[in-house]
């Protein structure tokens, strides 16, 4: 209710807002839970959940959201504190700063990509190595202790 001096408890794993099919918005969306668009967006996007960008949607965002799916068209840039996937139906142009990327066979990015660290667990302290130092760096660790 508008006006209500109760505070409500945003469950930002669900679904909040639709954009439909039908629809054209245009200005900044702010939201604590999640959003999916299935019409036209024009206009920066900030989301404490999930962003979902159907087959049909075409959007013209900078998009920040924990996750976010875009099965239809996004120009803009996207922050991503989770994981951005690309479906196969997907276009994305614009760079994007995210913890984890998906692009599915058929889906088209074009931009640059960072992965950002705050994202790596405490186990990897943040370094980064490849297969063969690593083997390497395991064998070294297994002959110091005797091979066990």
């Amino acid at each position: 209710m508008l006006g209500s001096s109760k505070t409500k408890r945003i469950d930002a794993k669900t679904t909040d807002t639709l954009i439909g099919g039908s629809t054209i918005c245009e200005g900044k969306i702010m939201s604590e839970a999640s959003l999916r668009i299935e019409g036209q967006m024009n206009g920066d996007i900030e989301c404490a959940g999930d962003i979902t960008i159907g087959e049909n949607a075409v959007v013209q965002s900078n998009i920040q959201a924990r996750d976010v799916i875009v099965a239809g068209k996004v120009k803009g840039n996207v922050h991503t504190k989770g994981k951005l996937i690309v479906t196969s139906s997907g276009v994305l142009v614009g760079n994007i700063d995210v913890r984890s990327f998906i692009i599915e066979e058929g889906g088209i990015f074009q931009g640059s990509s960072a992965m950002n660290l705050a994202a790596v667990n405490e186990k990897g302290n943040g370094k980064v190595i490849d297969a063969k130092a690593h083997k390497q760096q395991k064998n070294e660790q297994q002959a110091a202790s005797g091979g066990n």
